[in-house]
């Protein structure tokens, strides 16, 4: 049995070939050309679908279903992306278009859902029954699995955990609304203070290490303080603030099995983790109890997607 997922993504379509070991057996990618017409998205997809099936040296008919991962809110029952706003859909029959083309069932599902999906029976969510997969990039993705299933909300819209409120009348977040975590413990977020701290310190070593604001990066803050900077430390204890505060809440509402932390920011390892874990451990309302979260880091990277996708249709 071959399953096949699509990672799609405002930059790039990603798509894979999965076995049943869930291994990723052969892999198509492109640019993805937006904003474009609904049948010209769908030819998009069904280009990778077509290349991934023939480097596997399969066929459609060997794959059970096209499992799709795309950002926006999706309704699963009806398999309408009903909005997103960096692919430019709105009200998109995504599912019926992709199945015509392809003869072929569609599962269509929430990009970030997949993700978590994906960790959840493949990566560092794996075994767990109630689990959250949160991932730092441009925003924060957020994926929610209860008793082994996605949880999307009476509405396809839950989940949103990165558009939950940390500072009342705070900055203003790419939703439109302000104060958002989003806005804090994003990449975005983190390179922002990095930035803002660089121009009022012109003596910090941030200055050596990026060469100027405008090439900061989510590691930059990380590897001042590895070179004793002063101005780099306090950027990543402010940082660990916003982000714990975040996971702690995320702990506090669902006290999953497991929480892991995914996006390029992760890569930090144990020196993101170690303090993360003692500052999110002094916010657990339940610090006390037998069993505790274990937080750690995303396992699977960018294949959680096409990983996750591939395997909707095994969801129990």
């Amino acid at each position: 049995m071959y399953y096949l997922g699509i990672d799609l993504g405002g930059t790039n379509i990603a798509t894979g070939v999965v076995d049943q070991r869930y291994r990723i057996v052969a892999r198509a990618k492109r640019k993805t050309s937006v904003p474009c017409k609904p049948l010209e998205i769908c030819e998009q997809l069904a280009a990778t679908v077509q290349e991934a099936l023939g480097a596997a040296g399969l066929s459609v008919d060997d794959i059970p279903y096209v499992g799709v991962g795309t950002p926006g809110t999706v309704n699963r029952d009806s398999g309408v992306v009903e909005y997103s706003n960096n692919l430019f859909f709105e009200n998109l029959e995504l599912r019926k278009l992709l199945s015509d083309r392809l003869k072929k069932d569609v599962i269509l599902e929430n990009d970030a859902n997949a993700a978590a999906f994906g960790e959840f029976r493949a990566g560092a969510l794996k075994g767990a029954r109630n689990a959250v997969a949160i991932t730092l990039g441009t925003g924060i993705g957020s994926g929610i699995i209860i008793d082994g299933k996605i949880y999307a909300g009476s509405n396809f819209a839950g989940g949103e955990i990165g558009h939950t409120v940390i500072v009342a009348g705070g900055k203003l977040c790419t939703c439109g609304r302000r104060g958002c975590w989003e806005a804090y413990a994003s990449a975005t977020g983190l390179v922002a203070m990095t930035r803002e701290a660089m121009r009022k310190d012109k003596s910090s070593l941030l200055w050596k290490i990026a060469g100027d604001p405008d090439q900061v990066d989510g590691r930059s803050a990380f590897e001042a303080v590895r070179a004793g900077d002063e101005t780099g430390k306090k950027v990543v204890d402010q940082y660990l603030f916003y982000l714990s505060c975040g996971v702690a809440n995320c702990i506090n509402v669902f006290q999953p099995d497991i929480l892991c932390i995914g996006g390029g920011i992760s890569n930090e390892g144990e020196f993101l983790m170690e303090p993360l874990r003692k500052a999110v451990a002094a916010e657990n309302y339940a610090r006390n109890a037998e069993r505790q979260t274990v937080l750690c880091k995303a396992q699977l990277g960018n294949d959680a997607g096409i990983l996750g996708a591939a395997l909707l249709g095994t969801e129990c």
